[in-house]
């Protein structure tokens, strides 16, 4: 009885070694053959469609090699476009190809350039414009809890604290802003995805920080996107985040002007704010007291890499109030007395901004 047992185990042993050799033979080059081949990825191709077509085309050895790892690999953004491979390129050199997007340098690419700081709603336009769909369908994409729930298993900083009822946009604070290369056709899909795998790279590089810190990527991303707008100019951003995060060490509410307009779904430009939408008390209005010690519900905007790193590292001080003048000067003070007596001189000097 022991003997067969062994036998089997044996043969258990070999398949398992069998099987693995096969996988990562499955991910070698299929010959030393160079010359290159046009292959394209349409908008809406799944990972399983690009391997079948990969293996249509005589690019991979093994489609079951492919399949598992693609499988173990779910970050991978295949995306759409039209590429140069050969058949001397693994599996693995293939797929980063289309991770990184490198497609052939023809004019079947446009640039597009997101302005950071903006709401998400300003984004969704510019989406519908370069997709030629509406704004309306661009912010359905954007609240598809299936979708949404596909990009939580995807990206590791997004988590379920962005299917809170509470929030007005999932993905807002999440879509990195930057200038970015895309391949003619691309979906809502594929330039949502372009700008999360940018807020990747900037977060990956702080991903020790934000694991030991004692707020959440959500929370950062939070307070990065008020320090983004409250903060004047980048060499101030690192004094602001110090602010707000003295504030929430004292139990204060943050008091952000910044957080109101955006839970009144009011622009800064637009006009002053009425009392009502000051004293209103919801999720993303850091004014009332009753916010005392509370971020808001999620990001109010789309911060840049120096809000995040400035909410990270941020100045060590003892103040708890700031202005800035029309100049973009910021006051730090220590007492509301001090920050009063500020915004008194500032509007005797006529540096205080005001709405036209």
């Amino acid at each position: 009885m022991k003997k067969k047992l062994i036998i089997i185990l044996g043969v258990i042993l070999v398949v398992i070694i069998l099987l693995v050799v096969l996988y990562f033979y499955g991910l070698t080059a299929v010959s030393k053959d160079d010359k290159t081949i046009s292959f394209t990825i349409s908008s809406g191709d799944s990972k399983m469609d690009i391997v079948d077509a990969l293996d249509e085309a005589g690019l991979i050895k093994s489609k079951i090699s492919a399949y598992i790892y693609v499988g173990l690999h779910r970050n991978l953004n295949l995306q759409a476009g039209e590429y140069e491979l050969s058949a001397n390129m693994s599996l693995e050199d293939i797929l980063n190809k289309f991770h990184n997007g490198e497609i052939k340098e023809e004019d079947n690419t446009f640039e597009i350039t997101f302005v950071e700081g903006r709401r998400l709603v300003r984004y969704g336009e510019e989406i519908a414009e370069v997709t030629e769909t509406t704004e309306e369908e661009v912010l359905a994409v954007l609240s598809d809890t299936t979708y949404l729930n596909e990009l939580i298993d995807k990206y590791w900083f997004l988590t379920d604290d962005i299917l809170n009822s509470e929030i007005y946009y999932p993905l807002e604070g999440y879509l990195f802003a930057s200038t970015y290369e895309l391949y003619n056709g691309s979906s809502i899909k594929d330039i949502i995805e372009r700008m999360l795998d940018g807020m990747n790279d900037v977060l990956s590089d702080y991903k020790e920080e934000i694991e030991a810190s004692k707020y959440s990527v959500h929370e950062l991303l939070t307070l990065a996107s008020i320090v983004e707008v409250e903060g004047s100019t980048s060499l101030d951003r690192a004094g602001v985040a110090g602010v707000f995060y003295n504030r929430l060490n004292a139990n204060m509410s943050l008091g952000s002007d910044a957080t109101t307009y955006y839970a009144a779904g009011v622009e800064f430009s637009d006009r002053d704010l009425y009392i009502s939408e000051i004293n209103d008390i919801n999720a993303y209005n850091t004014r009332p007291a009753a916010m005392a010690g509370r971020l808001p519900v999620g990001p109010i905007c789309s911060p840049s890499r120096e809000s995040i790193e400035a909410v990270i590292n941020p100045e060590k001080h003892d103040y708890y109030f700031f202005v800035a003048d029309k100049n973009g000067k910021t006051y730090f003070t220590k007492t509301n007395a001090e920050h009063d007596a500020v915004i008194r001189e500032l509007q005797a000097s006529g540096l205080w901004y005001e709405y036209n």
